[in-house]
């Protein structure tokens, strides 16, 4: 049991990690919304823009799995903290950028930066709370997500109008993350399974990564990850340009509208997701699965339904799709922790940066540049049977709107993989309890051993 001195420091830690996960999502956003100036300065296709993203996604997950690795042999505030003046150093540079690939080789910088941040934050909350403390500690922790989106959404595009230039937040972005960085230093670091209920050896396991791929349910939960990030990152990245060119919003309006989306939304899901996954995980060893299953269905018969019709309001359309991204949310609350639950603590860090290996290269790195290519090839579709000579913005809107159907079908993708992986649940975490247990009792007969007569 924590003693109340642990506690509160466990929750002050928390906030900051919280703070610097916000900062890491909204630097990360803001590409996104000044797509539209980015595609007419630089006259880009919508793959090129989706490619970009895409980019960004490929260099994270390949930078994460050697620093998660990191993140369970060493300094855990180090690896943080250095990640975070990396990935603020680059967002500046970002605003200098003179070209299309610049742009794009300067966002890869971001990402290594940002790959060094959630597998050593996932390692530390998992050391400073309990486990039926966890999934509220995550959902606090994950709300770094809707407010940095949220945050982004609703003032990027008010700087890029007082400046009259979408490269000033690039700027602006940099100065939080230099100052939360120092703040990360300082952090004091629990010991490895410091919150477990029984003692945890600290010595490094012996071909960890065969471990970890040896657990049934963490493939299917990297499954749906795979799916959920596909959803996720195709959303982020392609939601502001197409209420621009399909209803016709200004780059503002787009802007807030998706911070209302994608983050409001957020705010409501992960500390309301968070809450319920504790309870039905204490009242039935698979709720948490079960929950974000669920929470998948909902959330792809709204989004659907938002985007398969052929005439709708604006504000419905906001609302609906709205209704549904909520419900999205509670897959954070459901997939992280139950890998905590099925993931013995020493390889933790390891576990996080492979499940974000797998989600970003062939989930969240795939979402902007499919959705890209879709959108190109169904507008051309759509100028050919309007048998236009030339491609024009109608055309381009058409394309884009209907390309994000495929966001709904990854999120029934996401669902169904969670529904297999609980049927996985319930032996993997015993095992991983039983295999604690023994090196609890070796730990104690190695102590008694060596206690003096």
């Amino acid at each position: 049991m924590q003693q109340p001195q642990q506690a509160r420091n466990a929750w002050r830690v928390l906030f900051l990690l919280f703070l610097a996960n916000m900062f890491n999502f909204f630097d990360r956003t803001i590409p996104a919304i000044i797509i539209e100036p980015l595609r007419m300065e630089w006259d880009l296709s919508d793959f090129q823009l989706g490619l970009g993203g895409t980019a960004f996604t490929v260099i994270y997950a390949l930078a994460g799995i050697q620093l998660g690795r990191m993140a369970d042999i060493g300094s855990r505030r180090k690896i943080m903290g250095w990640g975070l003046a990396v990935w603020s150093g680059f967002t500046a540079l970002t605003g200098a950028a003179w070209n299309f690939w610049s742009f794009l080789i300067i966002r890869m910088g971001v990402g290594v930066g940002e790959a060094s941040y959630a597998p050593a934050a996932n390692s530390l909350i998992g050391d400073l709370f309990p486990a039926h403390k966890r999934a509220r500690a995550m959902g606090i922790f994950m709300l770094g997500l809707p407010l940095g989106l949220l945050l982004a959404f609703f003032t990027v595009g008010a700087m890029v109008e007082a400046f009259d230039s979408w490269r000033a937040p690039f700027y602006i972005a940099a100065v939080p993350g230099l100052v939360l960085a120092v703040f990360v230093f300082m952090i004091k670091e629990p010991a490895r399974g410091a919150a477990e209920v029984v003692r945890t050896s600290a010595a490094p396991v012996d071909k960890p990564m065969r471990k970890i791929f040896a657990v049934r349910t963490f493939w299917w939960l990297t499954l749906a990850g795979l799916a959920y990030n596909f959803a996720s990152y195709a959303c982020n990245s392609f939601m502001v340009p197409m209420l621009q060119r399909y209803f016709h919003l200004s780059l503002q309006q787009a802007a807030v509208s998706t911070g209302v989306i994608v983050g409001v939304t957020g705010l409501i899901g992960l500390v309301t997701g968070g809450w319920i996954a504790d309870k039905v995980h204490q009242r039935w060893a698979t709720g948490r699965l079960m929950f974000g299953a669920i929470s998948m269905l909902i959330s792809a018969l709204a989004t659907g339904y938002a985007l398969l019709q052929d005439e709708i309001a604006i504000g419905l359309f906001i609302t609906v799709f709205s209704i549904g991204w909520l419900f999205s949310y509670n897959y954070f609350t459901s997939v992280y922790t139950a890998i905590q639950d099925v993931i013995e603590p020493r390889l933790r860090g390891t576990a996080v940066a492979l499940f974000f290996a797998c989600l970003y290269l062939l989930g969240g790195g795939m979402g902007p540049v499919v959705v890209g290519l879709l959108s190109d090839q169904f507008a051309e579709a759509a100028r050919v049977a309007a048998g236009a000579a030339e491609m024009n913005e109608l055309f381009k809107a058409q394309g884009l709107h209907d390309a994000m159907i495929s966001i709904p079908v990854a999120l029934l993708a996401a669902m169904a993989a969670l529904l297999m992986g609980a049927r996985s649940f319930v032996a993997d975490s015993k095992r991983m309890e039983a295999s604690m247990a023994a090196d609890a009792q070796l730990i104690d007969e190695a102590d008694a051993a060596s206690a003096p007569a």
